[in-house]
Parts: C-alpha cells; sequence; structure tokens
C-alpha cells in the first residue's frame, strides 16, 4: 500500500485543536512535569515515550486517580513481560467509574436500547446504588478479593452492574455474550474456575426470542466451582430451582465499599479467539485498565462529562470492556442490545441518532455493508450530534473512509483504531488534534512506543514490518490464567524479539507519523519474498459488487511451491464465470500486485469467523495442509463449524 497520501480528507479547526482534552493536557503537562509545550502531539508522543514514567505520572495526576495507599514509584520494574506498574498502591476500578455520581445524580450514566431502538436511561444515583446492593450481597455470598464472578449475559445494564460490584469487592470479571453455546462458554469459564454465575434465561436478536435455558443449565452442571446462580429474566421466565433473583440482589439501598486493592490486582479476564486451541484467559489489573483507558478514552477520544459513547459490541469482546470504562470519563455510555442491523442495514445510525451519540464505534465491516446496501446515514437522520466515527476489527478500508466522509460528514472525524484484547486498548488510532489520511491511522498512542521492525529487528518507515511496542504498558496482562511458570504468556509476544511485545500483526508506520495496518503476519502472503497483508486482497476484491466476502490464504507446498487461493463469497444472484474471475484477478493485479494473483478463485457457502467476528485463516490454511478438523481448529471458537466441513472437503478432493 502507498503511504504517499498528503492530501488529509479531514484536518481538525484551530477551533477544535484548542478545545481538545488533548491540547489541555498537553499545556498542563508542559507547565508540571516538562512536556514539550510546542510541537504538537508529535513532540508531545515523543515526550510521552521518551519519559515513559513522567507521562504516566501525569496521566494520574490529570485525571486524579486516588491511590488510598501510595506507590513507591511508576515503574518498579519495566521488563517485559514482567513490567511492574505503581508498586505499592492501592485503588479501585469500581470506585472510579461510579465517581460522577457525585456530581451528576439524576443524569444517565447508561442509556438501554434494544431492537425498539428506545432508548431507557439508568442514572448514575441508580447505577451506584444498585451496585453498592450487589456488592453486599456477593459479599454476603462469600465472594472474596481474587474470586472469579462469571456472566453470561448480553450487553444489558445488569451486565455492567456486575462488572463494577465483582470490581468493587476485588474480584475477577469475566463474561461471554449468550449466542456463545455451552462448549465456547465451558472453554472459557472452566479455566477460571467461577463462583458466581450471573445469567439471562435467554436474549433477542433479529426480531426473535432465543431461549438458552437448557445452556445454562448445562453451565451449572459443568462448573462445579459455582456457589450462587443469578437469574436475570430477560425473557420474563421464572428463576430456575436453586437460582437467586436479580431484582432481590439489587434491592437494596446501599452505598456501595470498595475493596482497596493493589494496583496489580486482577480486574478481568478477557479470551482470544482460541481458534486452534482453548482460548488465552489474559488477566489484567485493576489500575493498569484503569490508567490505560482513562489516557485512552479522556484524552485520544476526547470522552468527558458531556459526551455519549455507543459502540457496538457484544459482551464476548474486549470493546465491551473498553465500552464501560467509557464511565471513568464521567460520559453516559450506550448499550445496545440486539442484532447491528435489525430491522435494516441503517440500524446502528438509527440508534446513534436516537442516543445523541457524540462518539460512534463500530466495526469496518459494518461501514462496508452500509456501502454495499447504498445506505445514506445522514440523510435519513439527524446525526448532528456525532463528532466522531470510529472503527476496529479489522482495517478499514480506503472505500470506507470517503464513504463515511460522503455519506454522513464532511467535517467528520473518522477514527480507525488497531489494538487487542491482549492490552484491552489501541496501540494506534484516534488523535483528535491530528488530520486524517485515507485507509491510515492516525499516529501510535500516547505512552505506546509503537515500531516496525523488520526479522533482524531495525526499524522501518515507510516500509511494512511486524508491529512490535517497545515499551511496556500498564494494560499489558499481568499473567495469562493457569500458565503457571508464564511460558505460554511469554511465547504469545515475546518469542520472536526478545523483551519486545511483537503483536502479530503487520504494519507500515508513515513518514508523516501515521500507521497503516495490513493484517495479522500470521496470514501474510509471501510470493516471491514479496509479503501482502490478507486485508489488502479483500479490500480491493471486496469493493466488487458480487463479492459478499472472501478469505485468502497462501499454502507452502511440499515441492517447493506457494498455491494461493481466494475463496468468495457471493451476493445473492452472483455467479462465479468467467467475467467475475477475470474483474477479481484484473483489480489484484492493478489495484495491488500481479504477484498476489490468486492461483484459484474458489467459491464458498460462506467465510467461517471466530466468535467475534475475525475471518479465520490459519485453521482454514491447515485444513488445505491435511490437518484434521479437530486438529486444526477448536470447536468452541467457530461461528459455523459446519462452513469448514466445506473446505475440509476441498482438502480431500483437491489432486
Amino acid at each position: 500500500m502507498s503511504t504517499v497520501n498528503p492530501q488529509p480528507l479531514w484536518q481538525p479547526t484551530a477551533e477544535r485543536i484548542a478545545e481538545a482534552r488533548i491540547t489541555r493536557f498537553q499545556a498542563w503537562a508542559a507547565e508540571h512535569h516538562g512536556a514539550p509545550a510546542d510541537g504538537g502531539y508529535a513532540a508531545l508522543h515523543r515526550w510521552s515515550v521518551e519519559e515513559l514514567e513522567t507521562f504516566w505520572k501525569a496521566v494520574t495526576e490529570w485525571f486524579d486517580v486516588r491511590f488510598t495507599a501510595p506507590y513507591e514509584r511508576v515503574l518498579g520494574d519495566r521488563s517485559m513481560p514482567g513490567a511492574q506498574w505503581f508498586p505499592g498502591a492501592t485503588l479501585n476500578y469500581a470506585e472510579h467509574a461510579l465517581r460522577a455520581a457525585d456530581s451528576r445524580a439524576d443524569e444517565p450514566a447508561l442509556l438501554h436500547v434494544d431492537e425498539t431502538h428506545d432508548p431507557r436511561p439508568v442514572t448514575w444515583a441508580d447505577l451506584r446504588r444498585q451496585v453498592g446492593s450487589l456488592a453486599a450481597e456477593l459479599r454476603a455470598l462469600g465472594v472474596r478479593p481474587g474470586d472469579r464472578v462469571s456472566g453470561y449475559l448480553p450487553n444489558i445494564p445488569e451486565a455492567v452492574v456486575a462488572l463494577l460490584a465483582t470490581a468493587a469487592v476485588g474480584g475477577v470479571w469475566t463474561s461471554c455474550a449468550p449466542d456463545f453455546g455451552a462448549r465456547s462458554v465451558l472453554d472459557r469459564f472452566q479455566q477460571v474456575e467461577p463462583v458466581v454465575l450471573f445469567t439471562v434465561d435467554g436474549y433477542r436478536y433479529g426480531g426473535k426470542e432465543h431461549d438458552r435455558r437448557e445452556i445454562v443449565a448445562e453451565l451449572r452442571r459443568e462448573l462445579p466451582t459455582l456457589r450462587a446462580v443469578v437469574h436475570i429474566p430477560l425473557l420474563g421466565t421464572d428463576a430456575p430451582d436453586g437460582a437467586l433473583e436479580w431484582s432481590a440482589l439489587t434491592a437494596a439501598d446501599t452505598a456501595p465499599v470498595f475493596e482497596q486493592v493493589p494496583f496489580a490486582h486482577p480486574l478481568w479476564v478477557l479470551y482470544s479467539s482460541g481458534t486452534t486451541g482453548l482460548p488465552k484467559a489474559i488477566v489484567q489489573s485493576q489500575g493498569g485498565i484503569l490508567v490505560e483507558h482513562l489516557k485512552q478514552l479522556g484524552l485520544h477520544c476526547d470522552l468527558g462529562p458531556e459526551d455519549r459513547f455507543f459502540w457496538y459490541t457484544s459482551t464476548g469482546w474486549m470493546m465491551w470492556n473498553f465500552l464501560v470504562s467509557g464511565l471513568l470519563t464521567g460520559t453516559t455510555v450506550v448499550l445496545y442490545d440486539g442484532s447491528p442491523g435489525h430491522p435494516d442495514t441503517g440500524a446502528q445510525w438509527r440508534i446513534a441518532e436516537r442516543t445523541g451519540a457524540t462518539l460512534y464505534g463500530t466495526s469496518a465491516a459494518y461501514v462496508m455493508a452500509c456501502r454495499k446496501a447504498g445506505v445514506h446515514p445522514s440523510r435519513d437522520h439527524d446525526l448532528s450530534a456525532v463528532k466522531c466515527v470510529a472503527t476496529t476489527g479489522s482495517p478499514l478500508p480506503p472505500d470506507g473512509f470517503r464513504w463515511l466522509h460522503d455519506e454522513v460528514r464532511h467535517d467528520l472525524w473518522i477514527a480507525s483504531v488497531s489494538g487487542g484484547t491482549d492490552v484491552c486498548s489501541c496501540f494506534a488510532g484516534a488523535v483528535p488534534t491530528l488530520p486524517v489520511h485515507v485507509g491510515e491511522l492516525q499516529a501510535p498512542c500516547l505512552g505506546t512506543d509503537l515500531q516496525s521492525w523488520d526479522p533482524s529487528g531495525k526499524p522501518l518507515t515507510d516500509e511494512v514490518g511486524e508491529l512490535v511496542v517497545t515499551n511496556p504498558m500498564p494494560s499489558m496482562p499481568i499473567h495469562f490464567w493457569n500458565d503457571p511458570d508464564g511460558s505460554r504468556y511469554h511465547d504469545s509476544y515475546f518469542d520472536t524479539y526478545p523483551g519486545v511485545w511483537r503483536h502479530g500483526d503487520w504494519i507500515t508506520l508513515t513518514s508523516r507519523g501515521s500507521v497503516v495496518i495490513h493484517g495479522r503476519s500470521d496470514s501474510t502472503l509471501n510470493r516471491q519474498g514479496v509479503r501482502m497483508g490478507s486485508a489488502d486482497i479483500y479490500e480491493a476484491v471486496e469493493r466488487l459488487p458480487e463479492i459478499k466476502e472472501s478469505l485468502v490464504v497462501g499454502i507452502e507446498q511440499p515441492d517447493g511451491g506457494y498455491w494461493m487461493p481466494l475463496f468468495v463469497h457471493l451476493a445473492p444472484g452472483a455467479t462465479l464465470d468467467d467475467d467475475l474471475t477475470d474483474r477479481i484477478r484484473k483489480t489484484i493485479r492493478t489495484q495491488l500486485s500481479p504477484r498476489h494473483v490468486p492461483d484459484e478463485i474458489i467459491e464458498v457457502p460462506g467465510i467461517p469467523h471466530t466468535l467475534t467476528g475475525k475471518r479465520i485463516e490459519v485453521p482454514v490454511k491447515r485444513l488445505l495442509q491435511g490437518t484434521l478438523l479437530e486438529k486444526a481448529v477448536n470447536p468452541g471458537s467457530i461461528d459455523n463449524l459446519d462452513l469448514l466441513a466445506h473446505y475440509q472437503e476441498l482438502a480431500r478432493t483437491r489432486p
């Protein structure tokens, strides 16, 4: 992908730059901590990575982080893995998330929206009261600091209350969305052995009710460590035998008591997609998430008390945890529980309108689906409150940038962001004071020494390399669950470049300071020594109206050859005839590289994904190399296992 892209699609006005919280932070940090007063974001970023301890100290002061016991120093040990942040300090994440209740008790902390698209508020006062009541009940059930509490819940206010109450008592939260099947949930929850399980009886999606009571019963049978199950009657059914009623646990008018825990005390467990084995159980800390999310949401996303923050997500994706952290900046958080495209493709824009969202986050896939469906957001909805549309999950193609610019608003701040479940944050993305260039993320984030490296560890500019982070970040995992010697954690990120985080993405850092993401490096297409990310292929191919979705893999052959098939899932009514095949080949040849024209173009009934919506390239590659299905993939991690049988059959019949 070319990095010669001089004309920005969007440029913040001088007024907008002056009003941005990151501008005020820089001026304050210059006065109090020696940050550069001039030079804009580039100078601030350079200072933030060169003076890492001073930067994070400044973040805690700027956001008034409440340490109930003082820290000895900011960074006790900066080695990776194993960095020790703020040793000696104690605090509580939930206490900070509920601080706005003191001054804005009757304003909405949460806006809950279901498929009726009618927002229902939960005030700051009521959120704090429910958290206080539930935290007291958890303590009465014997939940102690370090105990795991699990949720099989959709994106509803009860999930937020349960997370915050768990954090308040020093418990460790973990959640799965109710569209996960029993095996997928057990692959996750059995690793961490929860003592409490919050469940719904079912959920509504796409205009239909989905009863999950049988799966809940299976979870109860297969999780022997459970001391209590809490029933949330989303579909109105009675609690099963032995389960506690949500309403009874949250009825008291009780002020929350916040357990003061060490900075590195675990806050929650997130899970990798686990496509080829059990999902990695990633543990992040109360303090690390608190300060990282304050920086990310308060400075990069420019969120404050006057904002409304909507991101389409489920409780099974790290973006839900990130969304809940909007409470840290006093922001009203919008929770949508339902299909992203019900009753039509434009549904999310309607929700943004009806909730007055100022920052609306979604997936790149949804943006491209709207473009293909001919959705016209600004024509059909009042989106005047929306200051920023952010995307993640996969790189936003250039056509997605242009479509948002043309169809939402010409002065729209478009923030393509990239990070990972592994850090529950962004490595690069939103900066309110920088221009937006088509196809690019604005810049690396503060405190994140993001670099692009070649195989020998040499930094690259304007060339594709491995995404590495050379400084520790507070939200990096404190460990993986059931990884006593740390070997799985080490091998996941630090095996390639000792002491340096290698994330597994191909990126380009441009000479202007922006970032281009090319896709996963473990699914890189390497033709005659020329590497290309699969995301670049998808961007080009899926511009064709006949292609609904695609998947490409490169397979080394025993004879030293290289087979690169492109699988295409066609739009309704389309046919993979010679004309379409020729146009696909021509598109890749002219827009990308003649070396990366696929050897075969194969129609498939669908593209398999992880449960969080990512295309699964590596398991498909392994199937095509002859690996048995049960060894190539963890069945509980896939959205549609039947689709993989098609690829397995192809491997069997291919000469």
